[in-house]
């Protein structure tokens, strides 16, 4: 969330933000400048009045202990009570509905990233790798394990409904092999503790990160009973997550941490689940757009001085894991217009997947400046000061499991139909150099 005192002092900055994000200033913003106006006039005037009670207050002590009659002023007291909240009551609702347009602000980009309309208009800034050169057809992922009997979207369906898939044999240890490479090579050698988080979450945490309210019909809610209060459900607040971001961000909530313990980098794997709103009929085939999927998540606390800097660190651990795999990628730079709601500057790493001919994204790396850390109240100290500030967050995928799974598949597959594993792999697939046909009621092993 931005500040109030910023976007009072830089509206222009702030409608051309918006712009640049493709949205319209005017209805985003609505009545922001007579709302404030409106709400500090009455906090002046409550002030006003409360100075003017604090003397008559005075004056009634001294006319009592003189013996002489109060009473005129006992009632200027009620008066003036009654005024004073009225005019709270009114600062108090105006309030409400400042922060109301407030929260639906998204964060201002930074000025390195380009101005855009839609994912057209994003920067490449990088490619890695060369795209593999089969000489025989390349197929798709979804063909490719359906055939090697590692992949089961129709008795997913039948448990669960669409966008759900089954792994087998091979299928499913390679999802195992890839959480555990990724988990141990962020641990060990780029420095990030592991973090085992709840799957489930309130709806505090979701508005900390940014997913409420303006999101709530991309997530899915547990609870049939309560109701949405104020902010929060009452009663019953559970929800699945979308990503650990969610809940390793809020590790910190409501908190004030010590400069000495910036930067502080969490990885988290866990499933995410996501109700795919406004997705009906892409990506219907494959795994690409799941309800349910794993991925590995990386989240950096830090100082606004270092931010940047661990911003391009963040993204760098990611590539790192397709770089071991041998995955060619591409970094993209995203525009306003395609850049996430809480993101001031975001870098889209896509893998190359032949049975597609067609780059994805794979992991989508992200700073948020102190947009997060304001509405989840997350603060330090700096040290020598008194003054508490707002952290810095960032977060990236380090990677999305299943999309790196059919990665593999695409760029991996031969002649025959089978897979290769990638060989930074193999110690994680009890030795295995290939994936083969899995036949049911067979351990494979």
């Amino acid at each position: 969330m931005i500040d109030t005192a910023f976007v009072r002092a830089n509206l222009a900055l702030v409608e051309e933000s918006l712009r640049a994000r493709g949205a319209d200033p005017a209805s985003v913003l609505g009545d922001f400048t007579a709302i404030d106006r409106e709400r500090r006039e009455a906090i002046t005037q409550v002030e006003t009045l409360k100075s003017q009670r604090n003397k008559l207050t005075e004056e009634i002590a001294r006319l009592r202990k003189s013996g002489a009659d109060a009473s005129a002023q006992t009632e200027q007291t009620r008066t003036l009570k009654a005024e004073v909240e009225a005019l709270e009551a009114r600062a108090t609702d105006a309030d409400l509905r400042m922060t109301a347009i407030l929260q639906s602000v998204p964060n201002i980009p930074q000025a390195s990233v380009p101005v855009g309309r839609s994912e057209h208009d994003n920067k490449v800034e990088k490619l890695w790798g060369e795209q593999p050169n089969f000489d025989f057809p390349a197929k798709p992922h979804w063909e490719l394990g359906e055939v090697l009997g590692i992949l089961d979207f129709n008795r997913a369906a039948k448990i669960s409904g669409s966008r759900f898939v089954v792994h087998y044999g091979q299928g499913a240890r390679l999802e195992r092999a890839l959480a555990n490479f990724m988990l141990d090579l962020h641990t060990r050698e780029h420095g990030y503790t592991e973090v085992l988080p709840p799957y489930m979450v309130n709806s505090k945490s979701l508005f900390g990160t940014g997913q409420l309210p303006k999101f709530a019909e991309d997530l899915f809610h547990c609870d049939d009973k309560g109701s949405y209060v104020a902010g929060e459900y009452q009663d019953s607040d559970h929800w699945l997550i979308p990503t650990a971001e969610v809940p390793v961000t809020n590790l910190f909530r409501d908190e004030t941490l010590d400069e000495s313990q910036l930067t502080t980098s969490f990885c988290a794997y866990t499933p995410c689940f996501r109700s795919e709103a406004g997705s009906y009929g892409k990506d219907v085939r494959g795994m690409i757009r799941q309800h349910q999927f794993q991925k590995v998540e990386l989240v950096k606390f830090t100082t606004p001085e270092k931010s940047n800097e661990e911003h391009e660190a963040l993204t760098r651990n990611a590539e790192r894991v397709l770089e071991l795999l041998g995955l060619p990628y591409r970094r993209v730079m995203l525009c306003t217009g395609d850049m996430g709601f809480a993101s001031a500057k975001t870098y889209d790493l896509e893998v190359w997947l032949p049975g597609q001919n067609l780059y994805r994204e794979i992991s989508s790396c992200s700073n948020f400046e102190a947009f997060q850390a304001r509405r989840a109240n997350i603060k330090y100290r700096p040290a020598g000061s008194k003054k508490s500030e707002f952290v810095h967050t960032l977060n990236g995928s380090g990677l999305a499991i299943g999309r790196t799974w059919l990665a593999i598949l695409e760029n991996y597959q031969q002649a025959d139909g089978t897979i290769k594993v990638p060989q930074a792999l193999i110690p994680y697939m009890n030795g295995d150099t290939v994936i083969g046909r899995h036949q049911p009621g067979k351990s494979n092993v």
